[in-house]
């Protein structure tokens, strides 16, 4: 990994953590909010590498743009990112998020830059 993916990994890092409890948001809104539209598979590549990190990152609140579990084989169990998202009260079946407008967190409305 060169430096200029690690900055952005330290991006996508920032960003994640704002998530709160509850709520998800996909690679894409991502990597768009960082001014990287084409640039959600780095993302993805962050959150595997996040497991990697001595500070928690909850990667388990980021998902394809369908609200798919794709990030479900980097975890510890196949079961680990559902189980964590359900604890979390987000509703899930066949690896795919149920109303997942209703989870779905945006940056770009929720952190207003004033």
């Amino acid at each position: 990994m060169n430096k200029k993916d690690e900055s952005f990994f330290e991006l996508v890092y920032q960003v994640v953590k704002l998530i709160p409890e509850g709520r998800i948001t996909t690679y894409g809104t991502i990597a768009k909010y960082l001014g990287m539209a084409r640039s959600a598979r780095m993302v993805g590549w962050a959150m595997n590498n996040s497991h990697k990190l001595q500070t928690r990152i909850p990667a388990h609140r980021v998902v394809n743009r369908n609200g798919v579990l794709t990030g479900k084989f980097h975890f510890d169990s196949l079961l680990s990112m559902q189980e964590l998202l359900e604890k979390e009260g987000i509703k899930i079946e066949n690896d795919k998020i149920l109303n997942f407008n209703n989870y779905f967190w945006d940056p770009f409305k929720e952190l207003k830059i004033e």
